[in-house]
C-alpha cells in the first residue's frame, strides 16, 4: 500500500500523517482492548468467574438445557463483552454438564455459542461493538437502539427454538446436574458491578475497566494472590479461560496496522472508486443491504477475522450510506452481518476457538447456532420492509 501511495506522487511524510489519522480512529478500541486482556485474569483470581458459573450452574436443570445454556450464555458476554471469554469460563463447565448427562453436545454448542455471539454483538463492554462504533462515527447509545429491533427478534426466535428442541428432545430426562456449589460472597460480584454501573452512569467505558480491574486486582490479593502470581497471571492470561497481555498485544498491534491502512486506503480511493461504480446501480435500502453483504462476506473469507471487515466494510460504505440513508442504518446492516461472519467461515480465527473450546465441528453445531444464521435473515426483512415504505410514501406524495 505504501509502494502504491509513492507511485501516486504521494509524499513519505504525507504517508504517516494519513496512517496516523487511520490509526487515530481506532485508537479508542485499542485501548479497551488492551484493559480486555486484563479483565478475564484479574476476576479469575478475584473469584469472580467461579461465583459467576457457580450461580449459573445452580439454575440449569436438564429439563431445559439448551435454553438456559443459551440464556446463561446471553447474560455472561453481555457483561463481559466476548465469545471466547464467555465460552472459556461458562462454555467448557456446561458442556461437560451436557456430556455427563448424554445431552447432545452438537445442539449445546450451538445455544452456547449463539449466546456468545449475542454479547460479542450488543454488549457496550464488547471491542467489536466499540469499533464499530468508532467506524461508521456514531455514538454506542444510537448504535444499540439501531440494533434494537433486529437483537430482541434474533433473541427470542433462540429462545423459542431452543425451547423446542429441549421440549422434543429432553423430556424424559428427570436427574438434576450434580454441581459443587461454593458459598456465595458479595465481595466477588462487585468487580462486574462495578463495570455495570458506571456504564449505566454513563462514565467512560475505558474508567469502567480500569476500575473493575483494579478492585478485582485488590481483591485477589487481599484472597492470598501473591503480587508476582497476579503479575504473571495479567501478562500471560488464565490457562483455558483465556486473556493476558501476551496474548493481546499481537491483535493490538493488527488494529492499529489495520487502522493505518485502510486510513490509506481512503485516501488512495483504491476501493472507493470501484465500489462507486457498483453502487450505481443500487436503487433501494435492500439491494444496498445485499451488497454490504456481499462485501464484507468477500472480506471476511480473505481476512478471517472480526477487525478487518468491519473497518474496511464500515469505511468503504459510510460517506455512501450517509448520503441516501443514516448512518445507525448502515450500523444495524453491519452488526447483523460483519460481526457474525467471522463466526461463520470454517477458517476464521474466531470460528475456529469457538469450535475448539467447545469441542464440536462448526459443521456439527452451525445448524443450531440460530443467533448466527438468523440475523441476517431478519437484516434483509427489515430492509425490504424499510423498502415498501419508502415505496409507499412516494406514491402518495
Amino acid at each position: 500500500m505504501v509502494g502504491l501511495a509513492k507511485g501516486n506522487g504521494v509524499s513519505f511524510k504525507k504517508i504517516i500523517f494519513i496512517s496516523k489519522k487511520g490509526v487515530k480512529r481506532t485508537s479508542g478500541v485499542i485501548w479497551i482492548l488492551f484493559l480486555v486482556g486484563f479483565l478475564l485474569p484479574s476476576w479469575y483470581l478475584a473469584g469472580t468467574i467461579d461465583q459467576m458459573v457457580s450461580v449459573a450452574l445452580h439454575f440449569i436443570t436438564p429439563q431445559h438445557f439448551f435454553t438456559l445454556s443459551f440464556v446463561v450464555a446471553i447474560i455472561f458476554s453481555m457483561i463481559l463483552g466476548t465469545s471466547v471469554g464467555t465460552l472459556s469460563s461458562i462454555g467448557i463447565p456446561i458442556m461437560g454438564s451436557a456430556i455427563a448427562l448424554h445431552i447432545p453436545v452438537e445442539i449445546v454448542a450451538g445455544a452456547l455459542i449463539s449466546g456468545a455471539f449475542v454479547g460479542d454483538r450488543t454488549s457496550p463492554f464488547s471491542s467489536a461493538h466499540q469499533l464499530l462504533a468508532q467506524t461508521v462515527e456514531i455514538t454506542v447509545k444510537q448504535q444499540f437502539r439501531a440494533m434494537g429491533v433486529t437483537s430482541m427478534l434474533a433473541i427470542l426466535s433462540g429462545i423459542f427454538f431452543y425451547s423446542f428442541l429441549d421440549n422434543r428432545l429432553l423430556n424424559e430426562i428427570h436427574n438434576q446436574v450434580s454441581v459443587n456449589r461454593i458459598s456465595l460472597s458479595f465481595w466477588e460480584f462487585i468487580p462486574p458491578m462495578i463495570l455495570i454501573l458506571m456504564v449505566i452512569m454513563r462514565i467512560k467505558v475505558l474508567y469502567a475497566f480500569l476500575c473493575s480491574i483494579v478492585f478485582a486486582c485488590l481483591l485477589a490479593m487481599w484472597n492470598g494472590v501473591g503480587l508476582l502470581k497476579l503479575i504473571l497471571s495479567l501478562w500471560y492470561g488464565i490457562t483455558g479461560l483465556g486473556g493476558g497481555l501476551k496474548n493481546m498485544y499481537l491483535l493490538l498491534l493488527f488494529l492499529g496496522l489495520a487502522g493505518a491502512y485502510n486510513g490509506l486506503l481512503e485516501e488512495l480511493k483504491v476501493i472507493q472508486s470501484i465500489l462507486d461504480r457498483w453502487l450505481q446501480t443500487s436503487y433501494t435500502i435492500f439491494s444496498d443491504t445485499l451488497k454490504i453483504m456481499v462485501t464484507t462476506l468477500g472480506i471476511t473469507l480473505i481476512a478471517a477475522n472480526q477487525t478487518l471487515p468491519i473497518i474496511l466494510t464500515g469505511r468503504s460504505f459510510l460517506e455512501y450510506w450517509s448520503s441516501k440513508y443514516s448512518k445507525e442504518e448502515l450500523a444495524r446492516v453491519m452488526a447483523d452481518s460483519t460481526m457474525l461472519f467471522p463466526g461463520i467461515v470454517p477458517w476464521s480465527v474466531l470460528t475456529i476457538m469457538c469450535s475448539t473450546i467447545t469441542g464440536v465441528s462448526i459443521f456439527d453445531y452451525f445448524s443450531y447456532a440460530i443467533f448466527l444464521w438468523i440475523l441476517p435473515i431478519f437484516t434483509i426483512c427489515l430492509s425490504v420492509i424499510k423498502m415498501n415504505r419508502q415505496k409507499g410514501i412516494l406514491k402518495t406524495s
